[in-house]
């Protein structure tokens, strides 16, 4: 059964706006009155319960992006309560408390065909932003493959990690660990607290940690990291080979996005080991690799984008598993208006994710 919440209305017909944040250029947040969705044929529109913020969104605030061309409505990790549905829907019913992503395949394209969803032909171009509103138009591809009930035993923020979860779970999928490996991951903001979540689901020992901000390594511990390492005081390629016997980590994450860590990453492996560059950058950036290191010490290097159905429902199944208590990485929440404060807040990096609550 969809757990229901029968004390919450279908969008009444006479209203026809809604507040939203729309982004009208890098730096520039505005709270304005957009018309009120209507969902499509397949789709539903869901009152916004709770919205995330995300990495992706404060790099689109500080330097625009090129899937989010302004003005834009923001905003894109969520959950909810059904509100309307459109012609054909039968999976869900107003009222319904779900938990969804903002993109899904098409199933018809090359790359769908392949198994290789996440890099579907129209998967960035028709997935939905403007979650920082009142409410969320939902179309009927993710609607069918995307959006699931939320159980009670999660809250609402913590039923909005489902995207961002999925993403890594989608990033470790192909990789092979054991119990006995040591992954290293470096950074320490919401990704590389949720790969640390990820691994430990999936049993390896020593998950390191390697980050500035103390209050995002004493969360990263919280969640299941085994050792840390303060990259303002220590030195990272010492400090691993101390923790690995000389050899390096089996399993590197990259999750800065920044290039010269995406370089060192690669000395920070064991001969055979593997390295995720999970961490985006900018936009033109290269960079360079020792090719007899990569090539003779056997280095598989991975670059995982974006996320799959089955990478979502796994992610799915471990936040209602709970072995991480996930209330761990919202920091904090603030009501819609004030998503300005938010960012403010967000910019100065002690802090996790924030949930914005319409």
């Amino acid at each position: 059964m969809i757990q229901s919440i029968p004390t919450i209305a279908p969008i009444a017909t006479q209203i026809e706006t809604m507040r939203a944040h729309v982004l009208v250029e890098p730096g520039k947040l505005e709270m304005q009155q957009v018309p009120m969705p209507e969902p499509e044929p397949g789709g539903v529109v869901i009152q916004v319960r709770s919205a995330l913020t995300c990495g992706t969104d404060l790099k689109a605030f500080l330097r625009g992006h090129p899937k989010f061309p302004t003005p834009t409505l923001f905003g894109h990790e969520f959950s909810g309560i059904v509100a309307k549905t459109g012609k054909g829907v039968t999976k869900f019913k107003e009222g319904d408390i779900v938990m969804s992503t903002h993109s899904a395949p098409c199933g018809e394209c090359y790359y769908c065909k392949r198994g290789q969803e996440n890099l579907c032909d129209t998967i960035m171009s028709t997935m939905v932003l403007g979650a920082y509103a009142e409410y969320i138009k939902i179309p009927e591809r993710i609607v069918r493959q995307n959006m699931f009930e939320k159980p009670a035993s999660l809250a609402f923020s913590e039923a909005a990690l489902m995207e961002p979860f999925a993403c890594v779970v989608h990033g470790l999928e192909e990789v092979t660990t054991s119990p006995e490996d040591t992954a290293l991951i470096i950074g320490n903001g919401a990704i590389a607290l949720l790969h640390v979540a990820y691994l430990r689901s999936r049993g390896v020992s020593k998950i390191v940690v390697a980050g500035r901000r103390d209050f995002r390594q004493q969360a990263a511990l919280a969640v299941g990291a085994t050792h840390l390492i303060n990259l303002t005081t220590e030195n990272l390629e010492e400090r691993i080979r101390e923790l690995t016997d000389g050899r390096g980590a089996d399993l590197v994450i990259e999750c800065t996005g920044q290039p010269h860590i995406w370089e060192q990453s690669v000395n920070l492996s064991r001969r055979g080991g593997t390295v995720v560059f999970f961490g985006g950058c900018k936009r033109g950036t290269t960079v360079t690799f020792d090719t007899l290191r990569i090539h003779y010490d056997q280095i598989t290097l991975r670059s995982p984008f974006h996320m799959t159905p089955r990478a979502v429902r796994r992610a799915r199944e471990i936040l209602i598993e709970r072995q991480v208590d996930w209330s761990l990485l919202i920091t904090a929440e603030y009501p819609l208006e004030k998503l300005g404060e938010v960012f403010e807040e967000l910019q100065k990096g002690d802090c996790i994710k924030f949930a914005v609550i319409p």
